[in-house]
C-alpha cells in the first residue's frame, strides 16, 4: 500500500508541476518591436510575463554602435580615425569587433579584412567617393589594405601606416548589434526571444505561446527580387548570418557592367564567386556574420576545407557548378534544423 499511494503522490506532483508550467506558459505575452536601424530594418520578438516596452533600450543600444563603427556617421569614432584622427580613444564595442575580425581575418588567411574601406569607396559601396578602376589603379589601393597596416594600443587608439588606411566593419557590425541585444535581453531575464535586424538573427529559447521553436527563412539567391525561400530552418539558442550578391550590386551606367559588394581583399576586385550565397549558423551572430562574408570571397573547395577544421558552425550554401547548374550544399548539423527546403 505505501509503494502504491507513493506511486499515486508521484502522480499527482507530477501532474500539479504539468499544471503549474502550463498556467505560466499561459501567462506569457508576445512582445514585438519593429523599426529601421543600421540603414535596414529590424523586427524583435520577445515573450515575458508581462507587457514590456523596450524600444528606447533598443534604439540605444544601435545608437552606440552607431556612435563607434558606422562609416556613414561623419562624427562616429570610425568615421574620425578614418579621416586620420589618432587621438580618438575606441569604446569596448570597437575593441571586441577589431579583436573578432583580427580573428576572423587568421583564421580565413586573410580573406576576411576590415581594412578594405578605400577599395569598399572606390567601388562605390561606401560612404566615401567612387573612382573609375582599372588594375593599376586597384594596385595602388592595395596598399592601403592588410590588418599588418594598422594597430589597437594599449591605450585603446588606433595607429594606421597610412593616413589612407580605412576601416568598414559593416561585414560585421549588424551581426555585433544583434548580439549587444542579445546581452541586453538577457540581463533582463529574457529567456525566449527572436531578433532580426536586416536578415541576421539570434534566437533564444522557443516561442512558447506557440509550443514551437522559432521558425526563419532564408532568402533564395536564385529568384532575382522575388521574396521566396530556398530553406526554412527551427533556430534554438544560436545566431544566424547569410550573405550574397544577389541584392546588392551596383551596375555601371556607362558599360552596364554588374559590380558586386564583395570585394576581395588579396586581388582589390569585386569577387565574381560561383558561391551565390552563404548561411552561417554559429553562436554569436557576430562571428557568423563576419563568416558569411569571408565565404563569399572563398572558393566553394575553400570553404569546405576550412569547415573541416571548425566543426562549431554550420552552413547552407547556394552555388553554381561550371555549367550553370544551381546546387545546395548543407552540413549535416543544419540539415537536423530543416524543416522544409525549396528544390
Amino acid at each position: 500500500m505505501k509503494k502504491i499511494t507513493s506511486f499515486y503522490v508521484l502522480i499527482l506532483l507530477g501532474s500539479l508541476l504539468f499544471s503549474c508550467k502550463n498556467m505560466e506558459e499561459e501567462k506569457l505575452k508576445k512582445n514585438t518591436l519593429y523599426g529601421n536601424a543600421l540603414g535596414t530594418s529590424y523586427s524583435i520578438n520577445f515573450l515575458s510575463k508581462e507587457t514590456v516596452d523596450y524600444a528606447v533600450a533598443i534604439d540605444s543600444i544601435f545608437e552606440v554602435v552607431n556612435q563607434s563603427m558606422s562609416t556613414y556617421q561623419k562624427d562616429s569614432d570610425i568615421s574620425k580615425i578614418n579621416k586620420g584622427d589618432t587621438t580618438v580613444v575606441v569604446d569596448h564595442m570597437f575593441e571586441e569587433v577589431y579583436n573578432l575580425s583580427r580573428k576572423v581575418h587568421q583564421l580565413t588567411n586573410g580573406k576576411f579584412d576590415p581594412t578594405v574601406g578605400a577599395l569598399v569607396n572606390a567601388w562605390g559601396f561606401g560612404p566615401g567617393k567612387q573612382i573609375s578602376l582599372d588594375s593599376s589603379k586597384v594596385d595602388s589601393l592595395l596598399k592601403y589594405v592588410g590588418f599588418d597596416k594598422v594597430l589597437l594600443t594599449p591605450k585603446k587608439t588606433i595607429k594606421k601606416a597610412s593616413e589612407y588606411v580605412h576601416f568598414d566593419f559593416n561585414a560585421v557590425a549588424k551581426g555585433y548589434s544583434i548580439d549587444r541585444i542579445a546581452a541586453f535581453f538577457d540581463q533582463q531575464k529574457v529567456d525566449n526571444y527572436l531578433i532580426e535586424v536586416g536578415g541576421e538573427l539570434i534566437a533564444k529559447g522557443e516561442n512558447k505561446i506557440s509550443g514551437k521553436l522559432w521558425t526563419v527563412g532564408i532568402d533564395d539567391p536564385d529568384q532575382g527580387l522575388d521574396r521566396t525561400y530556398s530553406a526554412v530552418v527551427n533556430l534554438k539558442n544560436k545566431a544566424m548570418a547569410s550573405s550574397g550578391n544577389y541584392r546588392k550590386f551596383r551596375i555601371d551606367p556607362t558599360t552596364g557592367k554588374k559590380f558586386v559588394h564583395t570585394i576581395d581583399p588579396k586581388s582589390g576586385f569585386t569577387k565574381a564567386s560561383n558561391i551565390l550565397g552563404t548561411t552561417v549558423v554559429a553562436d554569436y551572430c557576430a562571428y557568423a556574420d563576419a563568416l558569411a562574408t569571408s565565404f563569399m570571397v572563398m572558393s566553394f573547395d575553400e570553404t569546405l576545407a576550412f569547415l573541416k577544421e571548425h566543426e562549431d558552425i554550420d552552413v547552407f550554401i547556394v552555388y553554381a557548378d561550371t555549367d550553370g547548374t544551381i546546387n545546395k550544399f548543407m552540413t549535416e548539423g543544419f540539415e537536423k534544423m530543416l524543416v522544409a527546403e525549396n528544390k
